[in-house]
């Protein structure tokens, strides 16, 4: 059995992740796909906590652009997290996944708030942890939330799981002439603005030398391949 080359990682997930071929909302093959992936690395005695964003629901920044007020739509956009955290939930703990999910935002009705010594020591003891609500501030997106909490509970790792095998020089979905990157350095991709994170997260990422990985979610079990070092998708450090 491959062993892992992580012991502790975070995985941010984007809510258009979850909305598969529907176009909006939830596709629940999707989820419980995710569901089974997460469960075979668990086996593999690797910490997971997850950053998930809402928008296959709601998206702040273009609530903003037709209308809404900003701070407005940024808390609408958090909320939409929390839906997509709580099905996550359900999907991993039907798959016998132990799971907690924390939110930076309290609404103790449906999750835990968001404590770090509480979230480090849920994955010590086997739990796998979402983190909802985004960093509970407008102005901020979940990919800097994922390395905020990634840096905060000590993980070696962000995985970025995303609909296409990488990061590429520009779409590749529109330009067949695209060219994948198999490694990039931080500062690349701030100065070619790869849109890999945005940059207040890629900075984040930068000061405190946390490797991103950038990989399709799309295949199945490349989030096992990842965690034991299989060479796909694009690493960003250094």
């Amino acid at each position: 059995m491959a062993k892992p080359v992580f012991k502790r990682v975070v995985i941010k997930l984007s809510g258009e992740a979850l909305q598969g071929r529907l176009g909006y909302g939830i596709d629940y093959d999707v989820i419980n796909s995710i569901a089974r992936q997460i469960k075979e690395v668990k086996a593999l005695g690797v910490e997971v906590a997850i950053v998930i964003g809402g928008g296959n629901i709601f998206r702040g920044i273009s609530g903003s652009a037709k209308g809404v007020d900003r701070v407005n739509a940024d808390y609408m956009g958090m909320l939409a997290t929390v839906i997509n955290g709580l099905a996550l939930q359900d999907a991993l703990e039907k798959a016998s996944v132990f799971t907690r999910v924390m939110t930076a935002i309290e609404m103790e009705a449906l999750a835990e708030p968001y404590i770090r010594r509480r979230a480090i020591r849920h994955m010590e003891k086997g739990r796998v942890v979402i983190f909802v609500g985004g960093t509970g501030n407008p102005y901020f997106t979940t990919d800097t939330t994922a390395a905020l909490r990634a840096i905060e509970i000590g993980a070696q790792v962000i995985l970025k799981a995303t609909k296409v095998d990488g990061i590429y020089s520009s779409d590749p979905n529109k330009n067949k002439k695209a060219r994948k990157f198999e490694s990039l350095r931080y500062i690349e991709v701030l100065k070619k603005d790869l849109k890999v994170m945005d940059a207040t997260a890629t900075s984040l990422c930068m000061d405190n030398k946390l490797p991103i990985i950038v990989f399709n979610l799309k295949t199945d079990g490349n989030i096992k391949r990842v965690i034991t070092g299989e060479k796909i998708g694009t690493t960003v450090k250094g």
